[in-house]
């Protein structure tokens, strides 16, 4: 086994929660408050009949059991995260010094518009960047996720048809290749969802299209790039054939960083698009938020937006000096859907993300879609003697792998590669995602990676694919070296232990 099985792992140790020995503190508690007369002043029904049982601990020893804790998880800040489809990438510092600033950190959400007016601005200018990113006309950054943005989209949608036809139609068409929360959010709207599968090519046909465009079809939702990893190369064609008939395009566009300054859905024939800020403008990621799914439109689907809505109201800060506030919240919009956020959103996350934006300039932004095309085509490049490749040309910001050699050579399945990339000190990629592809590996390295990076990973990779011919038993009861080792998933997920319980006694 190289190094790299080492770097940055903690050997196993026996993991003991219960440290106490009688007698010792870690902290110096002031005595309970007593009325006059020395009774309690919380009434008898409220008092415990047991002490609790605190750890008695020393200090040093509950500093040392937090720490060794958190030095057990693994993060963006200490290592790769090549998950496919989730873009798990570096968040730059600048953007939470930005997002701590006090102007910003300290407003509160009920104070009127005059007093806000720096967060109202960049709330505004915020949209037009992702409005111009996209090709848009409008945007609104209401929606607190990806699939909150979907949701959002395709309410927009809905209503759109309510008012046009006066009625929302019954059927949604999604390819087998879209993100997987799609269908649920059409579940959600009353839509029947139409499957479609792909082509040989991995990407939509404007004929299967045809074929499913009915006139009681609402429209399509499609993911650009295609969680294969690949470019819907007839996404025009295919909207054209759905606007024929009255439908309307929705885009799921999570993965927008790998088109940054080099396509925008808007200009593709879509009508409505999500953006994760949490995905593609380095906002946190991950342990269920916060996060943040901008809805993208253009003018047909501008009224329905959200409310309230953030315009300016004045050419220059000069003119609100002599009389209104620059910015305003506007909430007279009769054909709004109404609010899908409290307040105007995940605040934090808009900083960040402007921050960002900010940061890179119209270039960065278009380097670092160029960077994550770069390094997965280079890791597909490199993997493909070794690992079947689902589509073999050039891919976009992710590469779709499967087991099928390595299951010829010792029965070693994706699950095993997953486990055994954790003893070799790297976070799984995604497995069996996308459902279209069979026991899939799905590597997303994002442009923040480094050549020096990716080619460690390669080296992981290369290694067990090795083992797995010399040694699989070794690849199959894996991992080794982490404190956890291979878990029963199914008990994980139906029984799971959420928190730590003293021993009883």
């Amino acid at each position: 086994m190289s190094n790299i099985a080492t770097r940055g792992l903690q050997f196993r140790e026996p993991l003991i929660f219960e440290r106490s020995s009688p007698g010792r503190e870690a902290a110096s508690l002031p005595r309970s408050a007593t009325s006059a007369a020395g009774e309690p002043k919380l009434p008898a029904s409220l008092l415990r009949k047991t002490p609790p049982r605190w750890p008695e601990v020393s200090e040093p020893e509950a500093v040392r059991h937090f720490l060794r804790l958190s030095q057990q998880n693994y993060g963006i800040d200490t290592g790769f995260f090549p998950l496919g489809s989730c873009t798990m990438k570096y968040n730059p510092k600048i953007n939470e010094d930005t997002a701590r600033m006090e102007g910003f950190a300290d407003l509160h959400p009920l104070a009127p518009a005059s007093w806000i007016q720096g967060a109202l601005a960049l709330y505004w200018e915020l949209e037009r960047y992702l409005a111009e990113i996209t090709g848009f006309s409008a945007v609104t950054l209401q929606p607190a996720a990806g699939a909150h943005g979907e949701y959002t989209g395709m309410a927009l949608i809905r209503a759109r048809l309510i008012h046009r036809d006066g009625g929302p139609r019954t059927k949604v068409l999604i390819p087998d290749t879209a993100h997987g929360t799609n269908p649920a959010t059409c579940n959600m709207l009353g839509y029947e969802t139409v499957a479609l599968k792909s082509s040989e090519r991995g990407v939509l046909s404007p004929e299967d299209v045809l074929r499913a465009m009915t006139p009681d079809v609402a429209g399509i939702m499609l993911t650009n790039p295609n969680t294969l990893g690949l470019f819907e190369e007839n996404i025009k064609a295919c909207a054209d054939i759905v606007h024929a008939q009255g439908g309307l395009v929705y885009c799921d566009g999570a993965n927008m960083n790998a088109l940054l300054g080099k396509a925008r859905p808007g200009d593709m024939g879509v009508d409505a698009m999500h953006l994760n800020l949490h995905k593609t403008f380095s906002t946190p990621h991950g342990g269920g938020g916060p996060g943040s799914g901008p809805v993208c439109v253009h003018d047909e689907l501008a009224p329905y937006l959200p409310i309230p809505r953030v315009e300016r109201s004045a050419v220059s800060p000069s003119a609100a000096s002599a009389g209104g506030d620059t910015y305003r919240l506007v909430t007279d919009k009769p054909l709004t859907i109404g609010r899908v956020k409290a307040y105007l959103g995940n605040f934090g996350m808009h900083v960040r993300a402007y921050t960002y934006i900010r940061e890179l300039g119209r270039e960065g932004l278009k380097q670092a879609g160029e960077m994550a095309v770069l390094n997965a085509n280079y890791l597909r490049a490199r993997l493909s003697p070794a690992y079947h490749v689902v589509h073999e040309r050039g891919c976009m910001h992710e590469v779709v792998l499967t087991d099928k050699h390595q299951r010829k050579q010792g029965d070693i399945e994706t699950r095993d590669i997953a486990k055994s990339l954790m003893d070799r000190g790297f976070h799984p990629p995604t497995t069996y995602f996308p459902i279209c592809v069979p026991n899939a590996i799905m590597i997303e390295p994002t442009e923040t990676e480094s050549k020096e990076t990716l080619d460690q990973f390669v080296e992981a990779m290369l290694e067990i694919d090795a083992e797995s011919k010399t040694n699989p038993a070794q690849i199959k009861s894996a991992p080794h070296l982490p404190l956890v080792g291979r878990l029963d998933e199914t008990r994980a997920v139906r029984k799971p232990i959420l928190r730590w319980r003293p021993v009883a006694g």
